[in-house]
């Protein structure tokens, strides 16, 4: 192999510089890519041809996708509903007991992630996804039964262990079927099961109310009612599929397609597929992975405070309990429809760093209004900021590690410790929101706009490092190309998102 610098340096190509890669070293018959071997050639599709096929191929994913998740989310946040219909009172939560009882569901939640990640080709995805929505599930439905505090906590336990592997799961998933400059729309369709779990939640909670006292329970039993979520799992069976080319309802010519499109996606010669145990020492020490938790945690820690703690938030403005929830569902409303718009947006623009940067724009003046002594109208206003800037900003944040992650495995890793560590973020903004800091709440704003102040300092950091890269690696390349210096296929796919032809999503 001619040995040169770029060997040493991270990498990646836009197509004008891949080109000349795929030129001068043909792909191998051996390095075929996602079970293309088994296929016939992809077929040239006309534009039209190619958002019919993604269009089929949403069809069957997306929809069970986003149940899913609205399930995942309902089940996890409805807590913050069920303690204005009596949870706090019947199980005695005096003192920190409601929040330490959040904070044990992350706990498991985010240790479990990476793991989960790594067995989700083993066990296969049509299995393993919907096989954790139907045991958590079941878990939810118990935890309408608890009678005591150490029951409620051992739920919610459980109930962190279950739902770990779905997000990074599915985000893992999807980036097997999907271009990287497709990826944030579809995650910010899934992601919009969240948002939407947040209107269903204060319209299912205000329903559920006046069923207090049915068979015996109060209204926060019922609200833990979780039915609808264990029949989602149970259909999800039938739907979902293992990868493109076992999808059996695309054609092989599709199948071809989809999997070629993959593979030339951000690589001249396709990616690794097969685990070794180097992908997660890689995964360790690449500097990218920790800046971006650092920006999860910006985002992912005023989302949770938020979905957790609206609903008392609303009712500290001077609101009922059954206003405070139908006032929960404007904000969620809006932070859908917003979450589409930039998900739509970036794809086209091929960019993520901007509307994470409006996410946490958002979030910001949200805060400050809320920590401030304006009049209650104006914080409300506030509550729509921060609804909509952590949940519309959040699928950018996902979507940017994935696109930049090069390699099945290390791409599984990377996400799942994205995901996993800066899920801790969560944990804390369980803790923030404490009973004797209400109505206003100074204290759980306050560390809230800290966690915004970490991601304006980040994400510029990670935006100029990546174009210092991809300049430095054009540069490579050119220089590569004037001594005639070439690498084999093997190389540039074992170097992943290290090789002279990758270049990195801002």
């Amino acid at each position: 192999m001619a040995q040169s610098e770029g060997d040493t340096r991270s990498a990646s190509i836009e197509k004008n510089t891949a080109d000349s890669v795929v030129e001068e070293v043909p792909v191998k018959h051996d390095l075929a890519y996602g079970g293309e071997d088994t296929l016939p050639p992809p077929p040239d599709l006309t534009p039209e041809q190619q958002k019919a096929l993604y269009r089929k191929i949403d069809l069957r994913l997306m929809p069970i996708l986003t149940l899913m998740y609205l399930c995942s989310f309902l089940d996890r946040g409805n807590i913050g509903n069920a303690k204005l219909q009596g949870l706090t009172t019947q199980l005695d939560l005096t003192g920190n007991k409601y929040n330490i009882a959040l904070t044990m569901y992350f706990v498991p939640y985010c240790l479990f992630e990476c793991p989960a990640n790594l067995v989700l080709k083993k066990f296969r995805p049509s299995k393993w996804l919907p096989g954790i929505t139907l045991l958590w599930g079941v878990i939810m439905t118990m935890m309408g039964l608890v009678k005591t505090y150490p029951q409620l906590v051992g739920t919610r336990i459980c109930l962190g262990v279950a739902e770990a592997g779905l997000f990074p799961g599915v985000v893992y998933y999807l980036t097997l079927w999907y271009p990287r400059h497709m990826i944030q729309y579809r995650i910010g369709i899934f992601f919009g099961g969240a948002t939407l779990a947040g209107a269903f939640s204060g319209l299912l909670a205000f329903g559920i109310s006046f069923m207090s006292g049915t068979a015996g329970l109060l209204g926060w039993s019922w609200i833990f009612a979780s039915i609808a979520t264990v029949v989602v799992g149970f259909i999800s069976f039938f739907i979902l599929v293992d990868f493109p080319h076992t999808a059996a309802f695309l054609t092989p010519e599709e199948r071809a397609y989809v999997i070629h499109r993959k593979k030339y996606d951000n690589s001249s010669v396709g990616e690794e597929e097969h685990f070794e145990i180097r992908h997660i020492w890689e995964t360790l020490l690449d500097w990218q992975v920790y800046f971006h938790i650092l920006i999860y945690m910006s985002i992912i820690a005023p989302l949770y405070g938020i979905s957790l703690f609206l609903p008392s938030i609303i009712n500290g403005f001077g609101f009922s309990t059954p206003i405070s929830q139908l006032l929960t569902v404007p904000p969620y409303v809006f932070a859908t429809i917003t979450l589409l718009v930039w998900a739509i947006w970036s794809d086209r623009i091929k960019k993520r760093y901007p509307f994470v940067l409006a996410g946490l724009t958002y979030c910001l003046v949200g805060f400050a209004i809320n920590i401030s002594n304006a009049p209650i109208g104006a914080k409300y206003f506030g509550t729509f900021l921060i609804v909509a800037g952590s949940y519309a900003g959040f699928p950018g944040v996902v979507a940017w590690l994935g696109n930049n992650l090069a390699g099945h495995y290390k791409r599984g890793v990377g996400m799942a410790l994205h995901i996993g560590i800066g899920n801790f973020g969560g944990a804390i903004a369980s803790n923030i929101y404490r009973t004797q800091d209400g109505p206003r709440y100074v204290l759980g704003h306050g560390i809230e706009l800290m966690f915004v102040g970490i991601g304006f300092i980040f994400v510029p950091i990670t935006v100029l490092a990546y174009k210092r890269i991809n300049a430095r690696r054009d540069a490579l390349v050119k220089e590569s190309q004037e001594k005639g210096i070439r690498h084999s296929p093997e190389e540039l796919r074992r170097m992943g998102d290290r090789a002279p032809d990758f270049r990195y999503t801002l």
